[in-house]
């Protein structure tokens, strides 16, 4: 069976992920989009699905696979054949008005995985309803249902059209950048793209700002370095390093299909992404002289509420799933959402996470200030007090998730708090506000077997405190 997460549908290699599954996906996405077209399969156009893939093993075979299924079908492919970043994927199907778009990419998922993301019109993460739906028809085909023809096929009738270029993807960020504040600042950046698709872009766009950069860890390697391809504290400790070791102002690191970032500042310090979400809302409306509110998930910083309600705006909660942040950016006019896996977007650019995008915009803000990035924090800090994050994954067999379910979804068991509780919330999972101003939430992962724990509190002490409640009341550890 294939099942949609939150960030599409992602399998284990040989397992789940399989050529099979991906030649029922592209049928089931092909009819969905001949059923969708105006004037149905008499048109005079067929539908166009534009598609990439990122570096992972198998991933540009499965591309084609798929690409064969939806010529096979009458359906237009604009294949970027190159690797290519989930956001520079979402960038074509908005500019060429695409019915649907696809990257084959497991984001950053253990090297064992691979999977689908799937975009509609205007290159936003399709919704629940659209996936759910899209499930539903997948599941019930069987492999006597595809039509395929062979790429050579597919190219000759023109409904494989095979692109290499990023250059509209490049020029659209470039436009939107001060590229020349950041031309005048001679910012010294190490790149990190964790072996995953984000080098070429983003150094193209930091050289021709005329930034001193290195990149490390560079070549493609499908087991990413025999590290998880998601950057975080952990995983970006050779970065750190070498920050600290060439003097650089800043270290960026993008996640395997580089819709996600993780910052090393000048001093070697670990920026969590909820860091970067609230230093760009507040560098939007504060230099750039934007309004309006921010999106952010129910597991984000509360310390953008802070920042929207000193400037007369309001922070609006989504549930978990980037989908969510970019309808609730377009239901309220908002300038900015992100999460704090490490994934933003920010209004006039793409409606989805955009790695690239944000480490540009961080890059200007640095730059703009004419500070160093730990000193842009601190003011920060200063301006609206701090907050301090925990997160825990527990990994569960079937059997105890089972459990899980049944004591924490179904009975709303909840442990007893050291903290006073204010209010309790099911909107995804359990979130726990506490009237310190502090949280906690606990919830399903939608992309792997794991419970997520976030606790945000006033101290790290008391962050981890709330987490060892968790961890101690569930007999997680």
């Amino acid at each position: 069976m294939i099942e949609f997460g939150t960030g599409g549908w992602r399998a284990i290699i040989a397992d789940g992920f399989t050529r099979e599954n991906v030649r029922l996906l592209s049928q089931g996405l092909a009819d969905r989009a001949w059923r969708e077209h105006p004037g149905g399969r008499d048109a005079a156009q067929p539908p166009v699905i534009a598609m990439g893939y990122d570096r992972r093993f198998l991933s540009r075979e499965a591309t084609y696979w798929a690409a064969e299924v939806l010529a096979g079908n009458g359906v237009q492919c604009h294949l970027i054949d190159r690797s290519a970043p989930t956001p520079l994927v979402m960038f074509t199907t908005r500019e060429l008005d695409c019915a649907y778009g696809m990257a084959v990419t497991a984001s950053h998922n253990p090297a064992l995985y691979n999977g689908i993301k799937v975009f509609t019109r205007g290159g936003r993460d399709a919704d629940a309803d659209t996936t759910a739906q899209l499930q539903d028809e997948i599941n019930a085909l069987t492999h006597d249902d595809v039509s395929s023809v062979a790429t050579e096929v597919g190219v000759e009738r023109g409904l494989i059209r095979v692109s290499t270029s990023f250059n509209d993807y490049i020029d659209a960020i470039i436009e939107q950048v001060d590229m020349q504040a950041i031309r005048d600042s001679a910012l010294s950046i190490i790149l990190d793209p964790m072996f995953g698709v984000a080098r070429t872009c983003l150094e193209t766009i930091l050289v021709t700002a005329r930034c001193q950069l290195e990149v490390i860890n560079d070549r493609r390697d499908t087991l990413f370095g025999g590290k998880l391809p998601s950057p975080n504290v952990d995983t970006l400790r050779v970065l750190r390093q070498t920050v600290l070791d060439r003097g650089a102002d800043l270290g960026i690191g993008t996640d395997g299909d580089a819709d996600r970032l993780g910052i090393i500042d000048d001093r070697g310090n670990f920026l969590h992404p909820n860091q970067i979400l609230v230093l760009l809302y507040h560098y939007l409306l504060t230099v750039k002289g934007w309004k309006g509110p921010v999106v952010r998930n129910l597991a984000t910083t509360h310390l953008l509420d802070r920042v929207a309600a000193a400037h007369g705006e309001e922070c609006f909660e989504v549930p978990v799933g980037f989908k969510h942040i970019s309808a609730g950016m377009e239901a309220h006019g908002a300038i900015i959402g992100g999460e704090s896996s490490g994934g933003l977007t920010v209004r006039g650019h793409i409606p989805g996470k955009d790695g690239i995008y944000a480490a540009s915009l961080l890059v200007e803000a640095i730059a703009v200030s004419g500070k160093k990035l730990s000193e842009l924090y601190a003011d920060i800090v200063d301006e609206y007090g701090r907050l301090e994050m925990v997160e825990t994954d527990f990994a569960f067999s079937d059997a105890r998730k089972t459990e899980l379910v049944a004591q924490l979804m179904q009975a709303h068991d909840l442990p007893p708090f050291g903290a006073a509780v204010e209010k309790v919330s099911w909107l995804d999972g359990c979130k726990v506000r506490f009237t310190n101003g502090g949280w906690v939430v606990i919830r399903f992962s939608g992309t792997e077997p794991v419970l997520r724990v976030f606790a945000e509190m006033p101290t790290l002490d008391e962050a981890q405190a709330v987490v060892d409640e968790v961890t101690a009341y569930y007999r997680l550890g």
